[in-house]
């Protein structure tokens, strides 16, 4: 029965996540099932007979997306646009009245014939363009207008009567031939952004308009994909949050609409058979332009070339755009112009002067998103998980095997159960957390978005979580007010309507509850788009078939076994990849024979009706991966409590549940931080919750886009960024594994995971991947004091944790689309190895060759040698082994390494002091308790400064750490040392411990045994280390 959306079958690839409820009471299908699954790839497996959801239930309508219909309008040959008038000054800048200029089109919907212009000038570095329809009231004011409770609008600074007078920006409006306007840097007489030339689109299901970019442009942002850094010139950008394995160049998890700019760009294309969507919603952008420099005159070029002169001098200017919208949309980029289209909402606009990515960046945030959180220190340890881990037992196998082989694992994962108390014991569970917790481990659960329906007929079912949440009305409804039922992991489900009031402390009640039962320390929000398996409300009049299993075949069901490795496999492998080929190719014989009946009706077209929206069916048709916008998804007429359709907040679920999830661990784990990750967000969702990159592939094409797409969230203000390590979904191999394991080392968030019934891949499987990541985690470990330092300052100040080398070298064009490196922080430099079989890899070093820069080897501790600013260099890159350097110019704290974050936390001190080629560095240190909310046993700050032979500590702040500074290691000292002093007294006269050995190759000065000399504390009093 399907009510309020009818269905028909089509296949698609599917992320395979399961559900957990919140509460352990309820017994779910896919727990139950899973704990017969077999693990070894290549074997099918075998569930309780119960009802099958019909693949037809999650089929939608078949729909032509606008941009590939050729019969499609466009809607700027036939709309008049609009006309000002009325316009008005104000004390920060204007106001006008917007008139249609002709007939109204009704292209995609119906025309506004009247909007409100209101142009901001709000600070020195922000300037704010917002169209809105005139006359809103209380029945459609939610389709235009995007709540402030839900995402913060930014407002006039207080200060901005002074400050918005030294703004770089100026805005010019004309009616020539109609509305339009531009926005200059004055500085420069640059256009960062104008619709001169097209005109405005205002619907009340579309709204278009567009800006004219210059030549080879570089943009960089507007929200998740699967692509490189720089976004092209040839690009659809889709906004619509979905539930999907991360395909290339889809829209997938979130939204994040918002751009900054560079201007030279290259693009890593990767072509795929891949089908997807996902969900983080994310309209900004950041756009570089680069000039060359005439040193004589002043005078400067736009480069509009991917052809630069290594010799020459460059400066660069950033801003960014912020389109504050959360409907679905889409964004084309193209040669000349980039063009938004929105199904809905208002044009809401934050232009940001920069000029540079990271004032940008830290400006979006500190006016519009917020600051990301501080995470617990225990969250930079290396996580494992895996769907397929069985029992309280497996869990505890996995966890010893990690320590037998000394390889630091600091949280489990768990996929896969709900309250099967058979496998999953409360009894059980308490010994197995009690031990887990006792040996500074933590446990971090799934929580899926979808809550089980418990089957009326069937006493046992009774499912307390349900009822709860349906008493106070908790969930998402029909438009006839019935309750929604969709389609999840455990069967029909209903789903949280976060804009009623009894939602958040329905669901802040139930994870104290749960909480009660099993201690997690976290949680992992996934499904979060919202997701669903069916199209519609299917599980309405249905319920009595609960636990029903999911409208498609789980990995390793027939049809579905997992027989995929990753590129070159067969090269390392050949007798197991024919063996796996032969039986893929004999499984999609079977699936096509299987599917050769089915043909597709011509494609749907929805014409508009004056006054009335359809939101099942947009007359303008995006480009979402899913095609019609209910499958797998919540269908856009599900309505919430006020009244509002989820089709114009659906790509808020994903970031309201991390709001009521971070409340919920506030109230479930009183003091600490709570640690959250989530797939579907938002701009802004970083204040509360981490993100992983989705249901990504063990292929090493999906090693190389984890880095852009962890670059790209550093811009989204979603520091806490991670991929699934070796790849989620199909089977791992050695090589693969044994290069990602040392990746990720440098990522924030540091997890291995993959899939049902895919061959097992935990760092311990391979000899030679463990060996590898016991050596990358000793790096990551040894650097932990470093990473946490900078989360600190990206807390309190918006700056970027992992770094595109174009931000830490705004002049040097070349580098404006390298995202094969990148940088940790400022200091660190991390050249990984993406391609099967390569036993080197090509790498640049930013601004050396003569432009003041020198980089040091982490392992050997000596410069290299790069005669030519930009020029790649091969770099010997074994298997095993993970170039990393170290940047002149920095002092970086480090700790000796240990098994967990909290022994580590316990260890002595270190220092590593690279200087730069003046023979000088900086850097800093955050020192707190690592987990507390508050701080009551206070804070510590420690600046180190190097300079003339001397080394400079000096700390504020009343947190005591009594860990003594074990060791220093000085690097570019360019003369032998003969005596060290620590405040004055020779090191070598005050302990006979301490060391003192210069390496007259590598030039590094390196002094170890200091502990006796600082044994109350590294930090307890200032002091000045000088060599000679």
């Amino acid at each position: 029965m399907l009510p309020y959306r009818q269905g028909r079958f089509a296949s698609s690839v599917f992320s395979v996540f399961i559900f957990m409820a919140l509460s352990l009471d309820k017994l779910s299908f896919a727990q139950n099932a899973t704990s017969e699954m077999i693990e070894t790839s290549g074997t099918a497996n075998t569930f309780r007979p119960i009802f099958t959801v019909p693949a037809e239930a999650d089929v939608g309508a078949p729909l032509l997306p606008n941009i590939n219909d050729p019969n499609a309008t466009d809607a700027q040959t036939v709309c008049p646009g609009y006309n000002a008038s009325n316009v008005k000054r104000t004390a920060f800048g204007l106001t006008a009245t917007l008139n249609l200029a002709g007939p109204a089109c009704n292209v995609y919907g119906t025309d506004i014939e009247t909007l409100n212009l209101t142009v901001e000038y709000q600070s020195a570095d922000r300037l704010a363009v917002r169209v809105t329809p005139a006359y809103l009231g209380a029945a459609n004011a939610s389709q235009y207008n995007l709540p402030t409770t839900l995402v913060y609008q930014p407002t006039i600074d207080v200060d901005a009567g002074m400050s918005s007078l030294n703004s770089d920006m100026s805005f010019i409006w004309s009616n020539d031939p109609t509305f339009s306007f531009s926005v200059y840097r004055k500085s420069t007489g640059d256009t960062l952004f104008s619709t001169q030339s097209t005109k405005l689109v205002y619907e009340n299901q579309f709204i278009e308009f567009a800006s004219a970019l210059p030549e080879n442009y570089n943009l960089y942002g507007l929200g998740e994909t699967i692509h490189g850094l720089r976004l092209g010139n040839n690009f659809t950008k889709t906004m619509w949050a979905a539930d999907i394995g991360d395909p290339i160049d889809y829209n997938i998890y979130g939204s994040a609409p918002f751009y900054p700019r560079l201007a030279l760009a290259r693009q890593w294309d990767v072509q795929m058979a891949e089908e997807g969507t996902l969900a983080n919603i994310r309209p900004c952008l950041v756009d570089t332009r680069y000039y060359e420099l005439d040193q004589s005159t002043g005078n400067l070029t736009l480069v509009t070339s991917n052809e630069t002169n290594a010799t020459a001098d460059y400066v660069s200017y950033s801003h960014g755009v912020y389109s504050r919208n959360a409907h679905g949309q889409e964004i084309l980029l193209r040669p000349a112009n980039i063009t938004w289209r929105l199904l809905g909402g208002s044009v809401d606009l934050y232009f940001y002067a920069g000029p540079t990515q990271q004032e940008v960046t830290t400006a979006l945030q500190t006016s519009a998103i917020g600051l990301p959180a501080l995470q617990q220190y225990f969250t930079f340890g290396f996580h494992q998980c895996r769907w397929g881990y069985a029992n309280w037992s497996q869990l505890q196998e996995v966890v010893d095997t990690y320590e037998a082989f000394s390889i630091p694992l600091e949280s489990i994962w768990y996929r896969d159960f709900d309250n099967d108390l058979v496998t999953h014991s409360y009894t059980e569970g308490e010994s197995f957390l009690s031990n887990l917790h006792a040996s500074g481990r933590h446990w971090i659960p799934i929580i899926d978005s979808a809550i089980y329906v418990p089957n009326p007929e069937n006493a046992s079912d009774a499912y307390a979580t349900f009822n709860s949440g349906n008493d106070t009305n908790s969930f998402l409804t029909n438009p006839d007010g019935t309750i929604y039922i969709g389609s999840v992991w455990p069967g029909y489900t209903v789903f949280p309507d976060w804009l009623s009031d009894g939602a958040g402390p329905w669901w802040t009640n139930e994870m104290v509850t749960w909480h009660d039962k099993v201690a997690y320390d976290g949680a992992w929000i996934d499904m979060s788009e919202v997701s669903s398996f069916c199209v519609g409300s299917c599980g309405t009049g249905n319920i009595t078939m609960n636990p029903v299993h999911p409208p498609f075949s789980l990995p390793g069901e027939p049809g579905a076994v997992i027989y995929s490795y990753p590129e070159g496999f067969n090269l390392t492998n050949a007798t197991e990849a024919a063996t796996a080929a032969s039986a893929s190719s004999s499984q999609e014989a079977a699936a096509s024979t299987a599917s050769a009946s089915l043909t597709m009706p011509d494609y749907l077209r929805t014409t508009p009706t004056p006054g009335v929206r359809d939101v099942n069916y947009p007359p303008y048709v995006i480009n979402n991966v899913q095609g019609d916008l209910a499958v797998h998804a919540v269908s856009p007429n599900a309505t919430h409590a006020d009244g509002t359709e989820e089709y114009d907040v659906h790509n808020l679920f994903g970031h309201q549940i991390l709001n009521a999830t971070y409340n919920a661990l506030l109230a479930a784990i009183p003091g600490k931080r709570p640690f959250i990750i989530g797939r579907s967000t938002f701009l802004g969702s970083g204040k509360w919750s981490g993100h992983w990159g989705g249901d990504n592939t063990s292929l090493w094409a999906y090693m190389f886009f984890s880095i852009p797409q962890a670059l790209s969230f550093s811009l989204f203000g979603i520091p806490m960024f991670g991929a699934d390590t070796c790849g989620f979904n199909g089977n791992s191999d050695e090589e693969l594994c044994n290069r990602w394991m040392q990746l990720s080392a440098f990522f924030p968030f540091y997890r291995n995971h993959n899939t049902l019934t895919a061959n097992p891949q935990e760092a311990y499987v391979w000899a030679s991947v463990a060996e590898a990541s016991r050596t990358a985690m000793n790096i990551r470990y040894s650097l932990l004091p470093y990473m946490y330092t900078l989360f600190y300052l990206a807390h309190n100040t918006g700056s970027t944790v992992m770094r595109a080398l174009a931000w830490e070298f705004p002049n040097d064009p070349a580098l404006a689309n390298a995202d094969r490196q990148f940088f940790l922080g400022p200091a660190v430099l991390v050249t990984p190895v993406l391609v099967q079989g390569a036993t080197n890899v090509s790498g640049v070093f930013p601004g050396t060759g003569g432009r003041g820069e020198v980089y040091y080897d982490w392992y050997t501790f000596g410069a290299q040698n790069v005669s030519t600013s930009g020029a790649n260099v091969t770099i010997d890159a074994p298997l095993g082994h993970i170039p990393v350097y170290l940047r002149g110019g920095y002092v970086i704290p480090t700790q000796e390494p240990a098994l967990t974050t909290r022994d580590a936390r316990r260890n002595p001190w270190g220092l590593i002091v690279a200087l730069g080629l003046e023979s000088s560095a900086s850097g800093s240190l955050y020192v707190d308790d690592g987990e507390s909310v508050v701080q009551e046993n206070g804070t510590l700050y420690v600046e180190f400064t190097a300079a003339n032979n001397a080394l400079y500590a000096s700390a504020r702040g009343t947190y005591n750490d009594t860990n003594p500074l074990a060791n220093v290691t000085v690097l570019g000292v360019q003369q032998a040392v003969s005596k060290v002093t620590l405040n004055g007294v020779d090191v070598a006269q005050q302990d006979t411990d301490t060391v003192v050995l210069y390496n007259e190759t590598s030039k590094a000065l390196v002094m170890t045994g200091l502990n006796g000399l600082t044994s109350g504390g590294a930090w307890k009093t200032d002091w000045v280390l000088k060599w000679s």
